[in-house]
Parts: structure tokens; sequence; C-alpha cells
């Protein structure tokens, strides 16, 4: 082996991620122990972003596009490293791929009956169960709070998290609705408005803390303050109504 192939191997000049599959939320660029070329490419597909982060602080964030790495175009990292404007050596930085496609077709539902008081009723028993999508539109938050520095994060890993916070928050979504008990099963799209509309504020002040500084390229989505994975639609709820004691009820949405 060449000593300049040997040389060549230790730096990276191309930076890019080709999804192997579904179900990869975010992806860390294996580094080892090789350094990035100066004036390295950096590739962002279609449905992807793209983040920089320093001795775990989160730096630059890129959007779909072919980006050239300057002190320029990193303007963040090149901050924390302190570089100056002659700087033109390999770096090192560690670097994470996100997926912003929707997730579609997450399911949830309740292990056990939920007690709701309704107006005409009193308290009563019922089940409920649904399908919802998200997407990530702050990567750099849904690093610092969700995935971390592991090689991959992915939906399954997500999943119990986002059913827990529907779960969480159904008994609300029903009082908020206004709909009696009798019309829960005949109005599921109100119902799964009202549910959505009681997730996004709860998903937003877990995540709007983490929205920093960090400097954002390419066409991609920037909400500041708002949520890491948003939940895109609660697409279908299907009620099971259960019982009261003293009556019984056997109606069931379609």
């Amino acid at each position: 082996m060449a000593l300049m192939d040997f040389i060549k191997k230790q730096f990276i000049d191309v930076i890019q991620w080709t999804e192997d599959g579904e179900g990869t939320l975010s992806w860390r660029f294996p580094m080892a122990d090789m350094e990035i070329q100066y004036g390295a490419v950096l590739v962002v597909r279609a449905s992807q972003m793209a983040v920089f982060v320093n001795e775990g602080k989160v730096a630059d964030v890129f959007g779909p596009g072919t980006h050239k790495l300057t002190t320029q175009t990193i303007p963040v990292l090149t901050n924390l490293k302190n570089w100056d404007k002659l700087f033109q050596s390999p770096f090192k930085s560690d670097v994470y791929f996100f997926s912003t496609r929707q997730q579609v077709d997450q399911r949830w539902g309740t292990s056990q009956p939920i007690t709701i008081r309704d107006k005409d009723f009193g308290a009563v028993r019922l089940r409920a169960f649904g399908n919802y999508s998200y997407s990530i539109v702050d990567p750099g938050a849904f690093h610092t709070k969700i995935s971390g520095t592991r090689e991959r994060y992915t939906v399954a890993e997500l999943d119990g998290q986002l059913r827990g916070m529907v779960l969480q928050h159904i008994s609300d979504a029903i009082a908020q609705s206004g709909m009696p008990f009798l019309d829960l099963a005949a109005n599921q799209i109100e119902f799964a408005a009202a549910l959505q509309k009681e997730l996004e504020p709860v998903a937003a002040r877990r995540t709007a803390e983490a929205a920093g500084p960090a400097h954002r390229h390419g066409h991609g989505r920037q909400r500041h303050g708002q949520v890491h994975a948003v939940p895109d639609r609660a697409s279908h709820s299907r009620i099971r109504q259960g019982r009261r004691p003293g009556r019984r009820w056997r109606q069931r949405g379609r």
C-alpha cells in the first residue's frame, strides 16, 4: 500500500447517508478515528437533514442539498472550535443524519378502559384505538432531547413515548371536544381533531427549551420553539364504549 493511499484513508471528503430501509429516524455517520477534509462535500438528500455536533453541542444544521464544508458554511462549528478565517485543516466533528419523512400508520390504543365523566350518565368507561403520523421538524432538539449519541435511533424506540403521550391526554381531549358520551363513536373525526389539538402544545413544551442558536442551511423547515416530532394528524380513532353500572352499552364505532 502506497503512503499516499494510507494518508488518503484518514480523511473524509464525502459525507452522506443512503437509507437502507424503513424505520430509522437518526443515524450517526461512522467517523472512527478519521477526520473531515476541509472543503469536503456534505450530501443531504430529500427528506433528510444533517446536524453537526461538537463535544455534545449542536452546531450547524443542513437541509437537503450538496454543501461544501468551509468556515463560511459551518459558522457555528467554526465559532465553537475558535478557528480563524485562514483555517483550512482537516477537522473532527460528529455528524448525524435525520429522516424527515412522515412516519405513517403508527398505532395507539388503551390497554384498559378509561373512566370519563359525562353530563348525562355520570362516570362511564370506554376504550379507544387509532393511528397517527408524525415527522421530525427540529433535528437539533430531537438529538438533544431524544436520540442522543446513539449510532442509530429507530421508530420503534420512539413509539412507546408517543403512544404514552396520546394515552395520557385522551380524557382531556374528550372533555375539550364537548361531545356527549353517546355521540363519540359517531364523531370520530371531530374527536381525532380534538386529540391532536390537545397533544401539539404538550409535545412543544417538551422540546421548546432545546431550540438553541443552531445555524441552518438549505431548505429544511425551521420552527424554533416547536416540537421535535410533530404529530401531523390523529388520522383515525375508534371508540368502544364500555359499561356503566346498571346499564350496558354495545355500540361500537366503525
